[in-house]
């Protein structure tokens, strides 16, 4: 029975995935919705019935558990980038070049000739790249491009999108590469209903495949193209660290057969590909996509135009940083003039007071723009901005536009636009920074307070999970003022909320309850003491006996502290001594609050007291956090750069110029098996957390 069993979830995987593949790669549905439903629910119940999952079961799409970090990922061959151009000429020396090279190579080897250079114009996306790896047909792995030898492992976020296959024809090693994107469609649909509307396509899709909880990915109906065969190995055995010549193996010689190949493997295309027999043609084609980009339903920055025969490829090898075979030729920004009408003026979170120039609408990029950019006041005065005057805007990157240069205006009247005095939100009396313009009022400003109170609940400070920005705001409707209000809140208060039912109400006044019980360095993170990071909280909590004694500490204390200054000594004691500020915490820790004081540790545990160590490249077994936390832990200070007080070099691989600059500075380097060995006094600890 079992065996009959799998053999029906073999037949149903196999269809669904066809079915997949029409509907969202072809764009060519075989069946109605509901017929799909109905085979998709017949293979749930039978993977309830046996618990066996198939490994290219479309039901693992929907998106898994949260994951707790990143795992780094060595690709099979690297991931080049390419040279870029803007200008026409370039691209016409580029294939002189290239002609050239085969000019010369043909003269040498007139036995076997290289063919006249073609080549292929394509879309240049602009999204995130994903790599995939492919064995005996399975999808084994995906991960980001990262410095294109060593990236991230983001496979549970890349199963989420339906029209990369799970599964495929080719039964050998492959590695692939494209864009992962979320459509222009997809994002209007998204934000119609979104608490949180994103603002463009690029950052949506790159912001999905970089999140730990994989059912972001699934929430944004991202969509991938795909462009570029990397590696293949026919054979069982791959190469320890990549083939000398990756596509040595590979079942097409051209780029044109490599999309083909891609095809019959069910891999997206898309469907702008244009063979050029000349460089008048990959011109044309160029003009082609300008004028076609507003219409196509993904973002595109320019064209790729790629050498067709890969034996040509391989003659004109790479320079330092390229290949010789392809370039990128980007669009300029588009830029245009429009009246300004007004400006804006809004508190940032921060306290910063800063203008938005409020535009009389016009089309640019395929959208109707009415805001721009204005950095800060001396901005407005170094490019002469007034109201009712014409400027000239750059959009750039479907992002929102700045202003660039005002024009003369002969003849109409235009006015000069005032510094302002009082903070739009709340009132208060501004203050000038000879830069930037800040309200004073962090408290009672709403803004700021909401800001405060987002930090407040952040994971790595009092860690209450269901509280949005969105949420506080609807909060601060209701009559919330301060952070203690949380610990005041009922069940009937949240359920008023939008969005808030039973068992979410439940989850969040269960996760602030729980986060009563804050460690000293978390609770004065939470704080948002000016100039207080993660690091300078645990230094503080490290030298404090209790938090009281840090209320009453002086400057000169402070300043005792490695790695605290006279200006955030300053912030610190400002910032205790403030009297609204004192009776929000005391209203604070009437709630309950019980502070976490860490414990003591004896001299054994500070084997590295005051030692000043950096930590370079990706080393086995850890990430950058967890070893800051220990070298931190055993009393050590981890530092961003080397310096000639460096005590100590952590190179893992890719270290880089840190490491190039500890062996100038002779400062120690551990590496290797010796870093290894060196680490081992802490992994007991690392495997535990």
């Amino acid at each position: 029975m079992q065996a009959d069993d799998e053999k029906r979830m073999r037949a149903l995987v196999d269809e669904l995935n066809r079915l997949n593949y029409h509907y969202y790669t072809l764009d060519a549905p075989l069946m109605s919705d509901a017929d799909y439903d109905v085979r998709y629910d017949s293979l749930l119940a039978l993977e309830k019935k046996t618990g066996i999952i198939l490994p290219d079961s479309p039901t693992q799409r929907v998106g898994g558990e949260i994951l707790k970090k990143f795992t780094k990922h060595r690709h099979l061959a690297p991931l080049f980038s390419l040279g870029k151009t803007k200008t026409v000429a370039e691209v016409q020396k580029w294939a002189r070049d290239v002609k050239e090279a085969v000019i010369a190579y043909n003269r040498t080897h007139p036995q076997e000739p290289l063919p006249e250079p073609e080549y292929f114009a394509e879309l240049k996306f602009d999204g995130l790249t994903v790599n995939l790896t492919y064995d005996k047909g399975q999808l084994v792995m995906a991960s980001s491009r990262g410095n294109g030898r060593i990236g991230e492992e983001i496979l549970a976020q890349v199963r989420t999108i339906p029209s990369i296959p799970l599964s495929i024809p080719f039964q050998g090693t492959m590695e692939v590469q494209g864009e992962g994107v979320m459509p222009r469609s997809a994002l209007r649909r998204y934000n119609e209903d979104a608490e949180e509307p994103l603002k463009n396509e690029r950052n949506a899709a790159a912001g999905a495949l970089r999140s730990l909880d994989p059912s972001v990915a699934a929430s944004r109906h991202l969509d991938a193209y795909f462009y570029q065969v990397g590696y293949v190995r026919l054979s069982e055995e791959t190469a320890e660290d990549g083939a000398a010549h990756p596509l040595a193996e590979a079942p097409f010689a051209t780029e044109e057969a490599m999309f083909a190949f891609l095809k019959e493997n069910r891999f997206k295309v898309h469907p702008f590909l244009r063979r050029c027999k000349t460089v008048e043609e990959v011109l044309d084609a160029i003009t082609e996509v300008k004028t076609l980009r507003n219409e196509i339903d993904v973002l595109t920055d320019g064209v790729v135009i790629k050498v067709n025969d890969l034996r040509t490829r391989e003659l004109l090898g790479f320079t330092a940083k390229f290949p010789r075979w392809a370039i990128a030729f980007k669009f300029e920004p588009e830029e245009l003039i429009t009246t300004l009408k007004d400006v804006e003026w809004n508190v940032g979170r921060t306290g910063k007071v800063t203008p938005t120039a409020i535009l009389e609408p016009v089309e640019i990029g395929g959208a109707t723009v009415s805001r721009a950019t204005l950095n800060n006041y001396d901005d407005i005065l170094r490019k002469g901005v007034r109201l009712g005057a014409d400027v000239k805007i750059r959009r750039s990157n479907e992002v929102i536009p700045e202003i660039l240069e005002t024009l003369d205006t002969p003849g109409r009247q235009t006015e000069t636009i005032e510094k302002p005095t009082h903070c739009p939100a709340c009132g208060a009396e501004l203050v000038y920074d000879r830069v930037h313009i800040y309200c004073p009022n962090s408290l009672s400003c709403r803004p700021q307070l909401i800001s405060r109170l987002v930090h407040f609940a952040s994971r790595n400070a009092m860690d209450i999970d269901g509280l949005s920005e969105k949420t506080f705001e609807k909060l601060l409707d209701s009559g919330f003022s301060q952070m203690a209000d949380l610990y005041r809140l009922r069940e009937e208060d949240i359920l008023k909320l939008p969005n808030f039912k039973e068992k979410k109400t439940k989850n969040l006044l269960s996760a602030i309850e729980a986060s009563k019980t804050p460690t000293f360095s978390a609770f004065l993170f939470a704080l948002g003491i000016p100039e207080v990071g993660e690091r300078t909280a645990h230094d503080l909590a490290v030298h404090f006996e209790d938090f009281e004694a840090l209320r009453h500490a002086s400057a000169e204390e402070l300043t005792t502290i490695p790695d605290i200054g006279e200006t955030t000594a300053g912030n610190i004691v400002e910032f205790f001594h403030d009297p609204h500020i004192t009776e929000a915490i005391d209203a604070l820790l009437a709630q309950g609050i019980t502070i976490q004081y860490p414990r003591k540790p004896d001299e054994n545990e500070l084997w590295l007291q005051d030692q000043k160590i950096v930590i370079t490249g990706t080393i086995e077994g850890w990430t950058r956090a967890e070893l800051e936390k220990a070298v931190t832990a055993a009393g050590g200070r981890a530092q961003g750069s080397v310096s000639a007080k460096t005590d100590l070099v952590l190179a893992g691989e890719a270290a880089g110029s840190k490491r190039t600059k500890a062996e100038q500075l002779g400062v120690p380097i551990l590496e290797g098996e010796a870093l290894q060995d060196w680490l081992t006094r802490w992994k007991p600890a690392n495997e535990q957390a």
